[in-house]
C-alpha cells in the first residue's frame, strides 16, 4: 500500500567540485520521511496554510522532530538526540571494517574496482604498487574535501533502509533515482550501471592463492541469514522495482555465485575483525562518459553479503558511490577518503546507523567538522604519517546531552582516584568492597588462564620472578653471612607469590627482593652483629610486625592515601635505588682496593730485587699464642720462609720485603689490565 511504503530521500545532483549552498538552500530543505510509516494526517496538510501554527506544532510533536519555530539546534545537540532515540533489531550499531575502491581503467583491459585503502580503526593504504599494506595510521584529512562531502550528501542520493540482495539491485535503485537529463540518457546509464557491477580486485589476491580448505565458507551462513531476515523484513523497506538485467542474475545469467572463495580472503586480518562486524564499501572513480557525478549513499536493512565486493566476507551494511567526470580523479579519491575515515568516527558510526533521513547524516557531518581540528599548510606536512594512538580518548561526551566543553573540562581538575581509592568510613570497609568486587570473576580468571595463548605470559613471568629472587638471594647470603641467601628467597617467594596470587587478584605482579629491602637487611645483620642480638629472631619479628601494621592500614582504609603518591615520588624511589648500587659499586672497589693492595711506588729496575717473604711475628699477641698452644704449634720447627701467602696467615705469620703491603704480597695487575 501506498501509506506502507518507504519515501526515498532524493536530492539534486550537480557538480562535486563546484557546488555553492546557500543559506536559504540549507534553511528550505524538506525533512523526509525515509524507512518509516507516513502519518495518516500527512494528506490534510497539502494546501500550506500560514495561520495553522498550533496544528503544525502538534505534527511536530507527534513525529517528535528535533527542532521547533524560531529556535534552531545546534549540530551538537541534534546529534545527541538522534543517538537518543530507541533502538530497533535493524538500526542497532556494530563495528565497521570500511574499504575504498577505485574504478582502475587500463589501456587493453577491462574495467575493474580495485581497493586502495581500508579502515578498521585506523588508515591503511595499498603500497609498492600494489604489493602490501601500510602500517595503520591516523587519517588526515583536507577541510575542502569534507565540505565536499557534506554537499554530495546534500545533493545526492540518499536510500535507507532499502532491501537488497545483490550488487545488481542496488545499482538499479541507485540509477532509477538519477534524474533524467539530457547528459544523462539511457546509454550513459547502462554504462554506469556496467560499471558498478564491474569486478573488484583485492590486494591480497595476489599472494594469496592457497589457503587452508577446510575453513567454511562464510558466506552459505550469511546468506542463510539474510533469507531469514527477509523472511521477516518490515513493510516499511524500500522494494526494488525488478527489471530484466535483475532478473538475468537472478537466473544465474551473468552473475557470480553467492559463496565467497575464501582462498582469496585474508583470514589473517579477518581474526581482527570483531565479531558481528559489517562493512561499509566506498567507490569513487572518473569516467570519460559522464558530464555530471553520480554521489549515493546507501544503507542496506538488513545487512547483505555481497559476493567479491569486500575483501573479507562479511555483510554489507553501507555504500557510497561517487563516480564523475574525467580530470579530477584525485578530489573524488580524497572525497571518498573522507567519507571512509568519517564511518569510523564513534559519533558518526552512530548516527549513520539511526538517520532517518538526510538532515540526519548532515547533522552529523557537521557534529564531525566541529571536533576537528585544522592545521596550517605552512606548518605541517600533510605527507607525516601520525602513529595511532596507544590509548584512544573517549567520545562519551559527545554522545552525552549537557557534557561540559573543553574548556570546562580542562579547568576541572581530574581525580586520579577511582572507587578502590575511596574511604569508605567502615572498619575492613574497602576490604569488603573488593571481595565483593573480585567474587564475580575469580573462576573465570582460572579458567581464561587455561589457553595456550597465555603460554607466553607464563614464561615471562616465572623468568621474571626468578632473576629477581636469585639474583638478590645471592647477595643476601654474602651480606647476612648465609643467614638468608638464594634458598631462602626462593621459599618465601613462592609461598608468598602464590598467596598474593590466589587472594590479591593481581597475577601479573612481581615479587621478589628488590635494591632496598638488600640494603635493609644489610644494615640490620650489621646492627645485630654489633649488639651481639639473634638477626634471625630480631627478623621475624619485624616481620611480624609489618604483618600487624598492614591489618591495621587496610582496616582503616590507609590504602587511600596510595592516591597522593605522585611521580616524583616514584622517581625518589627510582633514583634511591640507583643510588644504593652506585654507592654498593664503589664500595666494593673500594674494598678490592684493600685486599688486594697495588705497589704504586714500585721501580722497574728494582724487580730483580723485590721479594716477599713470610717470617715468625715479632710481638704476638694473646690471641696467636692461644691458637698456637691451642692447636700444638711447635714454633722453632717451622720453615717461615718456605710457607705459602695462605699457611703464612693461617699461622699467624707477617709478611716481609720490598714487595708486600699490609696483608700479603701486591697484585698489580688486578685493577690495570695490563
Amino acid at each position: 500500500r501506498h501509506d506502507e511504503e518507504a519515501v526515498i530521500d532524493q536530492g539534486r545532483t550537480s557538480n562535486v567540485v563546484n557546488i555553492h549552498y546557500e543559506k536559504e538552500e540549507l534553511e528550505g530543505h524538506r525533512t523526509l520521511y525515509v524507512g518509516v510509516r507516513m502519518p495518516l494526517v500527512r494528506q490534510s496538510h497539502r494546501h500550506h496554510r500560514p495561520h495553522s501554527q498550533k496544528h503544525r506544532k502538534r505534527e511536530r510533536e507527534k513525529d517528535s522532530a528535533p527542532t521547533e519555530q524560531g529556535y534552531h539546534y545546534t549540530p551538537s545537540q541534534r546529534v545527541q538526540f538522534i543517538l537518543g532515540t530507541e533502538e530497533d533489531e535493524q538500526h542497532v550499531p556494530h563495528d565497521l571494517f570500511t574499504e575504498l575502491d577505485e574504478i582502475c581503467v587500463k589501456e587493453g583491459e577491462d574495467a575493474e574496482w580495485k581497493e586502495t585503502a581500508r579502515w578498521l580503526k585506523f588508515e591503511e593504504d595499498v603500497e609498492d604498487g600494489g604489493e602490501r599494506w601500510s602500517k595503520p595510521y591516523v587519517a588526515t584529512l583536507s577541510l575542502h574535501s569534507l565540505f565536499e562531502l557534506r554537499s554530495c550528501i546534500i545533493n545526492g542520493t540518499v536510500l535507507l533502509d532499502i532491501c537488497a540482495n545483490s550488487i545488481e539491485e542496488i545499482a538499479d535503485m541507485i540509477l532509477g533515482q538519477q534524474e533524467q537529463a539530457a547528459e544523462f540518457d539511457e546509454r550513459v546509464r547502462v554504462k554506469v550501471r556496467e560499471v558498478l557491477l564491474k569486478k573488484h580486485h583485492h590486494q591480497n589476491e595476489k599472494r594469496r592463492n592457497n589457503l587452508l580448505p577446510i575453513v567454511r565458507s562464510f558466506a552459505d551462513v550469511s546468506k542463510k541469514q539474510s533469507d531469514l531476515h527477509l523472511l521477516d523484513k518490515p513493510a516499511q523497506t524500500l522494494t526494488p522495482h525488478p527489471s530484466p538485467t535483475t532478473a538475468e542474475a537472478k537466473n544465474g545469467v551473468n552473475h557470480e555465485t553467492s559463496a565467497m572463495d575464501l582462498s582469496k580472503a585474508e583470514l589473517h586480518f579477518m581474526k581482527k575483525i570483531p565479531t558481528g562486524a559489517e562493512a561499509s564499501n566506498v567507490l569513487v572513480g572518473e569516467l570519460d562518459f559522464l558530464r555530471q557525478p553520480i554521489v549515493a549513499f546507501v544503507r542496506l536493512t538488513p545487512a547483505v553479503l555481497l559476493s567479491g565486493m569486500t575483501e573479507v566476507p562479511i555483510p554489507t551494511r553501507f555504500l557510497f558511490v561517487l563516480l564523475g567526470p574525467e580530470g579530477k580523479a584525485h578530489q573524488y579519491h580524497e572525497i571518498g577518503r573522507s567519507m571512509a575515515t568519517i564511518m569510523t568516527d564513534e559519533v558518526f558510526h552512530d548516527v549513520a546507523y539511526k538517520a532517518k533521513n538526510r538532515a540526519d547524516l548532515v547533522a552529523g557531518i557537521d557534529e564531525f567538522l566541529d571536533q576537528v581540528t585544522v592545521l596550517p599548510p605552512g606548518e605541517w606536512d600533510p605527507s607525516i604519517r601520525i602513529e595511532p594512538p596507544k590509548n584512544v580518548p573517549s567520545q562519551e561526551k559527545r554522545k552525552m546531552p549537557g557534557a561540559l566543553d573543553d574548556s570546562a573540562s580542562h579547568s576541572k581538575p581530574e581525580k586520579h582516584s577511582g572507587p578502590e581509592l575511596e574511604r569508605t568510613g567502615r572498619l575492613f570497609g574497602g576490604l569488603i568492597l573488593d571481595v565483593k568486587r573480585k567474587a564475580p570473576w575469580f573462576w573465570s580468571d582460572f579458567r581464561d588462564g587455561l589457553s595456550l595463548q597465555c603460554l607466553a605470559s607464563f614464561l615471562f613471568l616465572y623468568c621474571a620472578c626468578m632473576s629477581p629472587v636469585i639474583t638478590f638471594g645471592g647477595l643476601l647470603g654474602e651480606a647476612t653471612h648465609g643467614h638468608i641467601s638464594a634458598m631462602e628467597s626462593l621459599l618465601g617467594a613462592s609461598m608468598t607469590g602464590v598467596v598474593y596470587s590466589l587472594f590479591a587478584g593481581q597475577p601479573l605482579t612481581i615479587l621478589g627482593s628488590t635494591g632496598p629491602v638488600l640494603v635493609f637487611e644489610k644494615i640490620l645483620y650489621k646492627f645485630c652483629k654489633e649488639y651481639t642480638l639473634s638477626y634471625l629472631s630480631l627478623r621475624a619479628c619485624i616481620g611480624l610486625w609489618t604483618a600487624f601494621f598492614c591489618i591495621v592500614l587496610v582496616a582503616t582504609d590507609a590504602s587511600c592515601l596510595v592516591c597522593y603518591i605522585t611521580r616524583f615520588t616514584e622517581e625518589a624511589f627510582a633514583s634511591l635505588i640507583c643510588i644504593i648500587f652506585i654507592y654498593e659499586a664503589l664500595e666494593k672497589l673500594s674494598h678490592l682496593r684493600e685486599t688486594y693492595p697495588v705497589h704504586m711506588h714500585s721501580k722497574l729496575d728494582l724487580l730483580t730485587i723485590y721479594y716477599c717473604k713470610c717470617k715468625a711475628p715479632t710481638h704476638p699477641s694473646n690471641e696467636t699464642l692461644h691458637f698456637w698452644e691451642s692447636n700444638k704449634i711447635n714454633m722453632p720447627g717451622i720453615a717461615w720462609e718456605n710457607l705459602t701467602v695462605t699457611e703464612c696467615r693461617y699461622l699467624h705469620g707477617e709478611f716481609q720485603g720490598p714487595a708486600c703491603g699490609r696483608n700479603g704480597p701486591y697484585t698489580p695487575n688486578v685493577l690495570f689490565w695490563c
